[in-house]
């Protein structure tokens, strides 16, 4: 009796056996099941601090539409009650009894600050998510043409020597003078040129990853420019992509934000406008929190948009996924 037999108290037969070679079996590669945006998400979510402030953006934004659809808003309603205008939260609620519509005051027209509030968030927020689709979009597809195809290059790059060296906000200024000071004026100002830079972002990125082995295959058996750049490219950018559209989104509330307190947004009573209205209020003792408010509301939209995108960029890239 062997060694082996007396370790294990098996005999010889019951320790070795033969296996009969399948060539197909040995073929067959086994690997652990991968879901691209299951692990984005499992990445994301590791992180408390990311539940936090996932949670606080839902709240946000959840609440800027559908607060101001529930409750209806009229800023003319106490107009002409000279005793209501400017009061301060404790003053409101003793005219008004306890109530979520005066636990910030009233306004110059007696108006709700809170509900006034949320209104002008739910327009800048539309606003910032409009540009930030359409600039997005627009500024990712050119982008990938323009860093695969060096026709295309030589043109946009005149184009961007051009219009970039435009300055952005005085480019907006003059569109929003031209035009009837609107949302969509708006729209349409913050996104004539704005997908420009983030094509030629996505340009530069494009033109470092699209000499690699496997497109220079596609083009050697004739996969079309756009196909290469839709189906190749794009999907090994999303972290990229995700990150940039994180900046991007906060700064178009900045920039309604800016123009609005500059006296040139547009006539909606967005978060930039409220904020330029109540400006009067900001050194008034008693009046402060008609300027404050918006502020504050303006400055946690953003902070959250940012880092809500930026931590979803860092999960996107497939690298913190192992």
């Amino acid at each position: 009796m062997s060694d082996l037999e007396k370790k294990y108290n098996l005999s010889e037969k019951e320790l070795f056996s033969r296996i009969d070679h399948d060539s197909l079996e040995t073929e067959v590669i086994t690997a652990p099941r991968y879901s691209y945006w299951q692990s984005v998400f499992k990445v994301f979510f590791r992180k408390k601090i990311n539940i936090v402030i996932l949670s606080l953006f839902v709240f946000i934004i959840g609440f800027a539409y559908i607060y101001p659809s529930i409750v209806p808003y009229n800023s003319d309603a106490n107009l002409l009650n000279g005793a209501l205008k400017h009061l301060s939260p404790s003053q409101a609620i003793a005219a008004h009894g306890f109530s979520i519509h005066w636990i910030l005051g009233s306004g110059a027209a007696g108006q709700s600050t809170f509900d006034q509030m949320w209104n002008g968030a739910r327009i800048s927020i539309s606003l910032a998510f409009i540009c930030a689709l359409i600039n997005m979009v627009v500024g990712t597809i050119i982008g990938a043409v323009w860093g695969f195809s060096k026709r295309v290059d030589m043109v946009m790059t005149e184009v961007y020597n051009i219009i970039g060296n435009i300055p952005y906000v005085l480019l907006i200024s003059v569109l929003v003078m031209l035009f009837t000071a609107s949302f969509w004026t708006m729209v349409f100002a913050l996104t004539v040129t704005g997908w420009l830079s983030i094509a030629y972002f996505i340009r530069t990125q494009v033109i470092i990853i699209r000499d690699r082995e496997y497109n220079l295959a596609s083009r050697c058996l004739g996969t079309s420019i756009i196909t290469i750049a839709l189906k190749n490219i794009l999907p090994f950018m999303t972290s990229v992509i995700v990150t940039l559209a994180a900046t991007e989104i906060p700064s178009y509330i900045s920039y309604e934000v800016f123009l609005a307190y500059i006296g040139m947004g547009m006539k909606d009573m967005s978060l930039g406008r409220i904020i330029y209205a109540a400006e009067a209020s900001m050194l008034t003792p008693g009046w402060q929190t008609e300027f404050w408010a918006p502020v504050i509301l303006t400055s946690i939209i953003t902070v959250v948009l940012y880092v809500v995108g930026q931590n979803l960029g860092d999960a996107s890239d497939p690298r913190t996924h192992m």
